[in-house]
């Protein structure tokens, strides 16, 4: 295509060859429906300035895409970085080539259970999504803490495996004493009144979870100018939303939740889980070694940061668009 293009654009300059329209690429894209992963969302608006048509395909989970990803059926795709980790020890062929959201995560109790503090939650129900960041960032604070967990009776802590929206109303129905949740659901269950704060899982050696933006091999290595205009449009959605705020708020809030979170919500969320671009290959080491010493994902081999963190596309756009 881009020799076509090329080819065209070439003949139109010397030989006044009208020039016609060429369909954009397209580019399918797996994502998630949280507050953080709105500017990955809008770069479907901005594509046609890239000559770009990106196809949006909500998913439950980031470990969910990683299947449709092995069947072909999705380029690029947003994902908390151990669900990425997970897909590629499982074989998708991908490489993380950005982050675009840090944090999005807290430890929520019941407003009336008396949990004021992880320790607190020894002989407690805790519900999480299985595969999320949230799952990882729960194992390492009761680690932490010296306190056992499963999801049969028996250990300190019953985990309770459940998909992030039923996490809230399990909270409010008394079904789990406790829940490690995403953005702005954890938020939304603060400010309804039904949860109150345990507290935000950043004080263990993973620290802020990157939320991580993959690109399959085949993109990477074959279509090569699309994936660097890819890049590119992500670099600009995600500046667009850290400069303008406000825009953000109204794309996230009207177009991705169709008011079904408040402003409250939205703020709340987004402090606790703010727009990015960066990521790095020892923060992804860091996650796969948590990962394997936590028997999460089940990985019979780890695969190497080093050998799937590409960021040259990212330093380029970055660098194009002058933005530090």
């Amino acid at each position: 295509m881009q020799r076509i293009r090329t080819w065209l654009c070439l003949a139109a300059l010397s030989g006044g060859l009208s020039l016609p329209a060429l369909a954009a690429d397209v580019v399918r894209l797996g994502n998630l429906k949280f507050a953080h992963y709105g500017a990955i969302s809008y770069m479907k608006e901005i594509a046609p300035k890239y000559d770009l048509k990106i196809e949006e395909r909500m998913f439950a989970k980031g470990i969910d895409i990683m299947p449709a990803i092995v069947a072909g059926e999705v380029d690029i795709a947003a994902s908390a970085a151990d669900a990425a980790v997970a897909g590629r020890a499982g074989g998708a062929p991908i490489y993380a080539v950005a982050g675009f959201a840090k944090g999005g995560a807290r430890i929520v109790a019941a407003k009336d259970s008396g949990i004021k503090s992880v320790k607190d939650l020894k002989g407690k129900k805790v519900g999480v999504a299985r595969g999320g960041a949230q799952e990882l960032l729960l194992a390492a604070e009761l680690a932490k803490y010296k306190l056992s967990w499963s999801d049969k009776p028996g250990k300190d802590v019953q985990v309770i495996y459940m998909p992030f929206a039923d996490l809230n109303q399990a909270l409010m129905g008394k079904q789990i004493d406790a829940m490690s949740q995403s953005e702005p659901q954890s938020s939304q269950a603060i400010n309804k009144g039904f949860g109150v704060e345990v507290l935000k899982p950043y004080d263990t050696p993973l620290g802020e979870p990157v939320r991580t933006l993959v690109m399959t091999e085949k993109m990477y290595k074959e279509r090569r100018g699309v994936a660097e205009r890819l890049i590119k449009c992500f670099v600009e959605a995600t500046n667009t939303f850290i400069k303008n705020p406000k825009l953000a708020e109204k794309y996230v809030r009207e177009n991705m939740f169709k008011n079904q979170i408040s402003a409250d919500d939205f703020q709340d969320a987004i402090s606790n889980s703010p727009y990015s671009y960066d990521l790095s290959v020892a923060h992804i080491q860091t996650t796969t070694d948590m990962m394997q010493q936590y028997g999460i994902g089940k990985m019979a081999k780890p695969p190497k940061a080093a050998d799937w963190v590409k960021l040259d596309l990212l330093s380029k756009a970055k660098q194009d668009l002058k933005i530090n």
